[in-house]
């Protein structure tokens, strides 16, 4: 046998290239975080503070992880993170904005 197939758990689930990535590894947790949070709030009218701003920020970082990813799993799932981020931003920002009832 010239070659035996060994498992290394030090590798990332998101990793395709046999490399750890923990700086977008960490990127892809907070921006489908941050998406969920919110997409769920946004169905809540009072709620527009909290899916508006976790919106705003889950689309900052899920941008700039598109930015650095390396493989191509990453970059799904930011896209899906992004996707639920950009609808809670954008119904947060419909049913009041970033500063709806604090300011004026």
């Amino acid at each position: 046998m010239a070659q035996a197939m060994r498992h290394d758990p030090g590798h990332s689930l998101l990793a395709t290239d046999g490399k750890p990535h923990p700086l977008q590894d960490t990127l892809v947790g907070v921006t489908l975080v941050l998406g969920a949070l919110a997409f769920i709030t946004a169905m809540f009218h009072d709620l527009h503070l909290l899916s508006s701003w976790a919106g705003l920020i889950g689309i900052i970082t899920g941008a700039y992880g598109q930015f650095i990813s390396v493989t191509t799993r990453e970059r799904f799932a930011l896209i899906v993170g992004l996707g639920a981020a950009a609808v809670g931003f954008f119904l947060g920002m419909a049913h009041g904005g970033l500063f709806g009832g604090v300011i004026g």
